[in-house]
């Protein structure tokens, strides 16, 4: 009976917190930290990989809890985000607070032990998304610019981590997330358009679901396609891509275009949910593609 009721207890404490720091979204950050740092180190160590785990998850964490701080009025209007600990009342703004201050210094801690430019990379990141992208989200569309600096950071933060260093590989991984940014949260700003209306937030280029911001998502797209496929070409130092890998992660860009066109074409809410899917399982599959692609030629 005392087991039932401390799980009664404690269980929607853990919801609330898995809510506050954006348990997914924070997973997927800590993913793609992963996947850099299996790129960038010729010595495993565990104890490291551990770190950066626990260490992004708290930084992104503590990014989220702030950001919901700030936006607790503005999250209550809009029907996805109204049911959130703080909107909802199920948790204190004060208390929202302590666990972002705790997990900031934790997260900043674990990532120093790594490197001191780990830890540097994570400290912009959580002071760029809290300080600028979050209050330009309800003043103008070039927020999704700002944030997509920190939204790029994870994946060569792997990198700088296992390196303690900053070069073309940090940069081009960087570069490859920063561009997959926009047609990501542009389409997401699409399909959830009247909902951020609702709360105040400017997420897509033109202000409107028309052609301008259809045709600046097929221009980024591509851009994003692009880039991914740089390594193979010999030009970006340790970070290399096998001609097979590199098709196969061309081909996943067209899929992820084939979707851009047809938001274009039809500029349906649909479409925009579709190619929002597309975007997440493109970034995910790359980076597999991209670690797997290493470790089979080290073992050829």
């Amino acid at each position: 009976m005392s087991n039932s009721i401390a799980y009664t207890h404690i269980y929607p404490w853990i919801e609330d917190f898995k809510q506050l720091t954006k348990f997914r979204l924070a997973i997927s950050v800590v993913f793609s930290s992963i996947a850099g740092y299996l790129l960038g180190i010729d010595e495993f160590h565990f104890g490291n990989l551990l770190l950066l785990a626990f260490g992004g998850y708290a930084m992104v964490g503590a990014s989220n809890a702030f950001n919901q701080i700030i936006e607790k009025d503005l999250d209550a209007k809009m029907k996805r985000t109204k049911n959130r600990p703080i909107p909802s009342g199920t948790m204190s703004v004060s208390t929202a607070f302590i666990i972002a201050s705790v997990l900031t210094v934790l997260g900043l801690l674990m990532l120093f032990v790594i490197n001191p430019i780990t830890a540097m990379f994570g400290a912009v990141s959580i002071f760029l998304y809290v300080s600028v992208y979050t209050p330009l989200k309800t003043l103008t569309p070039l927020s999704v610019f700002v944030g997509a600096f920190p939204g790029a950071i994870p994946f060569m933060l792997g990198w700088v981590a296992a390196t303690g260093s900053f070069g073309i590989e940090a940069g081009t991984l960087f570069m490859i997330q920063f561009f997959w940014q926009f047609p990501h949260f542009w389409s997401l700003g699409w399909w959830l358009y009247d909902d951020y209306k609702e709360g105040g937030f400017f997420m897509l280029p033109t202000g409107k679901r028309d052609k301008g911001t259809a045709i600046q998502i097929i221009l980024y797209t591509i851009w994003t396609l692009l880039v991914s496929v740089v390594p193979v070409l010999g030009v970006t130092g340790e970070l290399q891509l096998s001609v097979l890998s590199a098709i196969i992660v061309f081909t996943l860009g067209l899929i992820m275009l084939y979707y851009a066109i047809k938001l274009f074409k039809n500029r349906q809410t649909k479409d925009a949910r579709q190619l929002m899917l597309a975007s997440v399982s493109y970034i995910t599959l790359i980076q597999i593609i991209y670690v797997l692609d290493k470790y089979i030629r080290l073992w050829l």
